[in-house]
């Protein structure tokens, strides 16, 4: 059987279609989908690094986001494989119809980007241009982006402004991350989150967190919930048993995005 033989403006338009997919490509798996070598696809993004469309990673791409500020953007290059799972498991559990609030973050971002490339039909209210532009994409999302003090290192608004905002909607669920969920409860390290996260959580009929593993223990300046205003936390490992059995006491799910 012959093998397909990719020109090189076939593989650039390729390259970009699969980063509007997910964040990061691999060099080993596009030099076997293009049957080319490793150096012709490090050549590639070369190319289209000079041009912008794309930003060189520890073995392979990552989508170069408009905006993007240094905070957010480092975020994102970390734990990449686990926010994958994590948020597309996040983003099944949404159903067709589903109103929602989604804050700023790596993690969220992701969900997002799943959401979009599915076309869940949603309304969708947002305090991150990220999260804003990556629904944008879709033609069966409503998106609704908050106003307020904006923040250029993580490309979202916080303050009064963007809190009263929040407050004129009622949605069936938010959708957060957060920097530390440990004893404590839920806490924050970047100023102004935490007050945006306890908006949504007062506007939402369900509460649900995005929290990776990395982040387990971990506790920060900003308090944001107690486990008593969790409905479900999303992660890629289960929390250690007594912390787990912690959090099921206080009627906590926890769903676990295996793969």
């Amino acid at each position: 059987m012959l093998t397909r033989r990719y020109r090189k403006q076939e593989r650039h338009a390729q390259i970009l279609l699969e980063l509007k997919l997910k964040p990061h490509v691999r060099v080993a798996e596009l030099a076997k989908q293009f049957s080319v070598t490793t150096e012709t696809v490090r050549r590639d993004f070369e190319e289209l690094g000079r041009s912008g469309l794309l930003q060189k990673a520890h073995g392979g791409a990552s989508a170069q986001h408009p905006g993007a500020p240094s905070d957010l953007d480092e975020r994102r290059h970390q734990r990449v494989a686990e926010r994958e799972r994590l948020g597309r498991f996040a983003a099944s559990t949404v159903k067709d119809g589903t109103s929602i609030m989604i804050d700023a973050g790596a993690t969220t971002m992701e969900f997002a980007r799943i959401l979009a490339f599915r076309e869940t039909q949603i309304i969708a209210i947002t305090n991150s241009l990220q999260v804003a532009m990556i629904l944008g994409q879709s033609p069966k999302a409503d998106v609704r982006l908050a106003p307020g003090e904006y923040l250029p290192r993580e490309a979202a608004v916080i303050g009064l402004e963007t809190c009263e905002y929040l407050a004129g909607y009622n949605v069936d669920a938010c959708f957060l991350g957060a920097t530390g969920i440990s004893d404590v409860g839920v806490t924050e390290a970047v100023k102004g989150f935490a007050s945006v996260k306890r908006a949504m959580i007062r506007q939402s009929r369900r509460c649900n967190f995005l929290i990776d593993a990395s982040k387990f223990g971990q506790t920060h300046l900003t308090y944001v919930a107690k486990f008593d205003e969790i409905d479900t936390l999303i992660s890629d490992k289960r929390p250690a048993a007594d912390f787990t059995k912690k959090l099921e006491e206080n009627s906590v799910q926890v769903l676990v995005s295996n793969s």
